[in-house]
C-alpha cells in the first residue's frame, strides 16, 4: 500500500493564503500593502521575507503571527520561517497600484 499523493506546495498558493492576513492599521492585506518582499517554497518547508510598514509598527507581531498562520494552513506546508526584512525599507510605493489609487497616493 502506498502513501497518498500529495500535490507540491506552490508560491501562488502562499501567496493565496497571505491575502487573508491584513494589516491592522490600514485594513488592507499584506500582499497588497507590499509588506512580502519574497516567497521560497522547497517541499513543505517555506520561507517568507516580509517587512513593516515602520520599524515600530505596534502591529507587526500581529501581522507576522497571522503569515505565519496562514502559510501553515496550507496543504502540505510542514515548516514555516518568517524573517523581517528592512533592506529595502518599505515604501508607499510598494502598494500595488490600484491600492495605492484608491488610496490617493
Amino acid at each position: 500500500m502506498t502513501a497518498p499523493q500529495t500535490t507540491p506546495v506552490t508560491e501562488d498558493q502562499i501567496r493565496l493564503a497571505l491575502r487573508r492576513v491584513k494589516d491592522p492599521e490600514l485594513n488592507l492585506n499584506i500582499i497588497d500593502i507590499g509588506l512580502v518582499y519574497a516567497i521560497a517554497v522547497n517541499g513543505g518547508d517555506v520561507t517568507i521575507d516580509m517587512s513593516l510598514t515602520s520599524p515600530g509598527c505596534p502591529s507587526g507581531p500581529e501581522i507576522m503571527t497571522g503569515a505565519e498562520e496562514a502559510a501553515r494552513g496550507v496543504e502540505g506546508v510542514t515548516n514555516v520561517v518568517v524573517n523581517l526584512v528592512w533592506d529595502p525599507m518599505w515604501t508607499p510605493e510598494r502598494i500595488e497600484p490600484r491600492i495605492r489609487s484608491y488610496l490617493g497616493f
